[in-house]
């Protein structure tokens, strides 16, 4: 999760046509597994199904291995000026996971349809957009890439969703799925890439985004066809190559496309020597 997320960030450098800068790629992948690995290393009553590993597992350690990877994730964004990146997703991931207490009201992120989704992708998306708005100069570029990767990590999320419904139902929490079922998940899902990447292919047109057609034709055709096809029971298998095929296509998008983006600019390159 951490390493696709820095790529993620490479990816929002590309788009925006901005020359990649190392750091903010590392120190997200620090942050990112720090925040994800505390969110399972915080007991809640939905791992008993959902996390039965983490669960059982030994939390202090995870705890010193968040801290030690947030701590140098946010040294690392201190050192390019960039303070308030690290710590959005850090207070949210503490509102979603353990919540507060209001007036004897408990306010937690994780509850509510859809809720859970629309903060993961607004915290995700606003921390890739605040990135580049570090380095962009107008601030149309970053309000592109808040869209972009604020509804792909919407989808991702509630399609993760799908395979968890046993625990977050056991545990009171109602998810997209849990409401809808995954039948009409699935096409609410499919609909929402499709709108999005047609919205993407009208911003590169007007010339707000860079043309990465590898990236974005790859986001797209995995949104629509994977989307459209995934099946539960895939991931219910005790073996064989379906069980992971989520983890291939959605958690690392982000890796396959810039490889697919890279393989294919050294094939030009071979093909057409003086293309580039």
């Amino acid at each position: 999760m951490g390493v696709s997320g820095g790529f993620r960030v490479f990816i929002a450098f590309l788009l925006s046509g901005i020359a990649p800068s190392a750091n903010p790629c590392i120190a997200s992948a620090l942050v990112i597994y720090a925040v994800y690995t505390l969110d399972r290393t915080i007991p809640c009553a939905e791992d008993r199904v959902n996390q039965l590993g983490c669960w059982n597992a030994d939390r202090r350690a995870g705890v010193v291995v968040c801290a030690t990877a947030y701590a140098a994730g946010a040294l690392l964004f201190a050192w390019d000026g960039l303070l308030l990146v690290p710590l959005l997703p850090l207070i949210t991931g503490y509102l979603y996971t353990r919540g507060v207490s209001i007036a004897g009201r408990s306010l937690k992120l994780k509850r509510g349809a859809g809720v859970k989704n629309l903060v993961i992708g607004l915290t995700w998306g606003a921390s890739i957009a605040l990135v580049i708005a570090h380095w962009a100069s107008n601030a149309i570029v970053p309000c592109c890439i808040l869209l972009f990767f604020g509804v792909k990590l919407f989808i991702n999320s509630t399609l993760f969703d799908m395979k968890d419904m046993e625990g977050d139902l056991s545990a009171g929490i109602r998810t997209i799925p849990a409401c809808l079922g995954v039948r009409r998940s699935r096409l609410l899902l499919a609909f929402l890439s499709l709108i999005l990447h047609l919205a993407m292919a009208l911003l590169i047109f007007q010339g707000y985004i860079r043309p990465e057609s590898i990236i974005i034709g790859y986001s797209g055709l995995i949104g629509v066809l994977f989307i459209s096809l995934y099946s539960v029971e895939w991931e219910h298998q005790t073996e064989g190559v379906k069980r992971y095929l989520r983890q291939l296509f959605i958690d690392g998008e982000s890796t396959l496309s810039l490889f697919l983006r890279f393989f294919t600019g050294m094939l030009q390159v071979a093909i057409f020597p003086g293309s580039i």
